[in-house]
């Protein structure tokens, strides 16, 4: 790898860098740090772990607007068979993360695992769209739900000014960081907190769904499956959706270094959260039709607020409310995590140098948290948010498959690596090729938005030899860059 060794420092006093020569001593292996080190502490339990997952995982999709599967599957039926394997599929990716978390002890998710199986160009494009376009547009389109369903009770009679949802959303965003600069404890213990929140709202949905179908209101499943055809082209798009709504399985793998017992813990959040989360998906879609037609639940704007209001009246208000802090909760956990994989790209000399500091005190990754604020304010007020994750969605899980095909071929390159928790070899390749092959398909289904993520995805290769492999920068340009 391409890297420069860095030397522990200490900036104004605040804060440590985290290791000599890019690399933190394993917490795992024995090692006694090295007096006057700050590391992150593991303060991430099982429940926190479940809470990280969950929390992150459902968002504002779910309750506003499920729509999209429906769309392009053409069918009742053929929408929860959709959200269904969406949900096998992710259990199945999360199951290939869980083996890579406990061989490779490590945080940083993608960044971590393509670094160690495919080395540090193609990891280094990882971090590089991950910093400057898809985490700081993904936190501003949930940001902006938040702030849209905060203000709804108040502007019930009257369309929400969109300043003020914008105003709202930057005070949400600043809380969220403030939040995880200070205090790992605290950001997890609000993470405990919003996804039951989060559970008690699709109760609140799924509940009442069942009462429904006590009560015989099953006429919207009378021929599930008759309706427009699904098409070779909306298919994958309906699976695109449907994989979309479920990302966020593998965000406990960006902060491996903070669980407690990751050989037991890691798979175990990962099972259990992914089991709660397709079974409240798929509860919660049956419960919308119960009561929404197929084609009631296209015009809508808001599911859940639809559903609430045909069944619960007044209570219907509390619904905005739930979105909202179903939204935090994913800001939350968002931004916990992938701040670790900022860190840990720092640590190993893909990123500037202050990323890899922790606060002395907070024992919090502080620079590698708020670094994020002003590129999502920038892509808040400036940006065409919707656009730019249409560019790179196809991005996310293009890396996602190459991290899963990496597990494969570790198995072969490093076939005495330990493996406290190993799964079967069909379930990464037959991931692996989905999520390639859904790739492959969407160049097919949207040639001109993949093709611009495309582009967009490849700058960082120049990237990479310009900031890393260029040895002999002038000075002025190593200021610049923090070198």
């Amino acid at each position: 790898m391409f890297r420069k060794a860095a030397v522990t420092t200490v900036s104004n006093g605040s804060y440590f860098q985290g290791q000599a020569n890019g690399r933190l001593p394993s917490m795992e292996s024995g090692q006694p740090s090295q007096e006057g080190k700050v590391v992150l502490k593991k303060k991430v339990t099982l429940l926190r772990g479940i809470s990280i997952i969950i929390g992150t995982i459902i968002g504002a999709g779910i309750f506003i607007s499920p729509k999209g599967i429906l769309k392009n599957t053409g069918s009742v039926g053929m929408s929860l068979t959709v959200w269904t394997v969406c949900g096998i599929l992710s259990l199945f990716g999360a199951l290939c993360y869980a083996e890579l978390g406990t061989c490779i002890r490590k945080s940083g998710g993608h960044y971590t695992y393509i670094l160690e199986a495919f080395g540090p160009l193609p990891a280094f494009v990882r971090v590089w769209v991950e910093l400057l376009i898809i985490r700081p547009a993904a936190t501003a389109v949930i940001s902006l739900a938040f702030g849209r369903y905060i203000l709804e009770p108040f502007f019930m009679q009257c369309e929400i000014p969109e300043l003020a949802i914008k105003l709202i959303t930057a005070v949400g965003i600043t809380l969220v960081m403030v939040l995880n600069s200070t205090s790992v404890s605290w950001s997890a213990r609000i993470q405990i907190f919003l996804t039951f929140c989060k559970l008690v709202a699709i109760l609140i949905i799924i509940v009442p769904g069942v009462i429904q179908l006590i009560k015989g209101e099953t006429q919207h499943f009378r021929n599930a499956f008759a309706g427009n055809d699904a098409s070779v082209r909306g298919l994958p798009l309906a699976f695109y959706s449907g994989m979309y709504a479920y990302s966020g399985w593998f965000y406990l793998n960006f902060v491996t270094e903070e669980v407690e017992n990751p050989e037991k813990n890691i798979p175990l959040a990962i099972c259990i959260s992914m089991i709660i989360v397709t079974v409240g998906y798929v509860l919660t879609n049956v419960a919308y039709f119960t009561t929404i037609s197929a084609g009631e639940l296209l015009l809508s704007k808001a599911v859940a607020v639809t559903f609430a209001e045909r069944l619960m009246g007044n209570f219907s208000l509390a619904v905005p409310v739930f979105v909202a802090l179903s939204c935090f909760g994913s800001m939350n956990g968002g931004i916990f995590a992938v701040s670790r994989m900022f860190f840990v790209a720092s640590r190993e000399g893909h990123l500037p140098e202050i990323l890899s500091m922790i606060h002395v005190r907070k024992h919090t990754p502080l620079p590698a948290v708020i670094v994020l604020h002003p590129l999502t304010m920038i892509m808040l007020f400036n940006g065409d948010l919707y656009s730019l994750l249409n560019f790179l969605s196809f991005a996310r899980w293009l890396f996602i498959g190459l991290v899963v095909a990496g597990l494969i071929y570790l198995r072969y390159k490093r076939p005495d690596m330990p493996r406290p928790f190993k799964v079967p070899l069909f379930i990464p390749a037959l991931f692996s090729f989905t999520c390639l092959f859904m790739v492959a398909l969407s160049l097919y289904s949207d040639p001109v938005n993949t093709g611009i993520g495309f582009a967009i995805t490849l700058t960082g290769v120049p990237a990479y030899y310009l900031f890393i492999v260029w040895d002999k920068k002038p000075k002025w340009f190593r200021k610049l860059v923090g070198k």
